[in-house]
């Protein structure tokens, strides 16, 4: 696939999306002093190209009672498990990301929970799962960065 090349008005209208998604069409043409529907037509652009994935919804876990983090590394008895493993995690909510990784674990997952009491049971789940031999955790003590805010703007104007 043919690299898709940004102006410098793409990279403006990315830089405001990514300080916030649900910033309007109209602020953004007023801020750039183009129209509305020349921002409209840009983001089409570049979410027919796959630039542009969507948008996302932050929350708060902590205000929604989902304050204990965990890092669970998955051992399998066999790698040709892991797909029927990777269907069977996405049946557990409480999983929020999931690798498939080389080095120590096959599979290693993010979760989320109450307390260490959710957290047990939703690492029971995980280690009842037909192909898994073990599971090792590892507890966030806090999450101390979580910005892919940055990132992306270093992606953008690398372009």
């Amino acid at each position: 696939m043919a690299k898709f090349k940004l102006d410098e008005i793409d990279h403006q209208i990315l830089d405001m999306l990514i300080d916030n998604t649900r910033i309007p069409f109209t602020d953004i043409a007023k801020k750039l002093l183009i129209s509305a529907g020349t921002v409209h037509v840009r983001v089409k652009k570049m979410e027919e190209a796959g630039i542009i994935k969507g948008s996302s919804l932050t929350l708060d876990y902590k205000k929604l009672g989902y304050s204990f983090i965990a890092y669970v590394g998955v051992f399998l008895q066999n790698t040709s498990q892991t797909k029927f493993v990777l269907e069977r995690i996405t049946e557990i909510p409480y999983v929020t990301v999931a690798h498939i990784t080389t080095g120590k674990f096959n599979i290693f997952c993010k979760i989320r929970a109450h307390d260490t009491t959710h957290a047990k049971d939703i690492i029971f789940q995980l280690d009842d799962i037909d192909g898994v031999y073990r599971t090792e955790t590892m507890i966030s003590l806090e999450e101390s960065i979580n910005d892919k805010k940055r990132l992306m703007h270093k992606i953008f104007n690398e372009l």
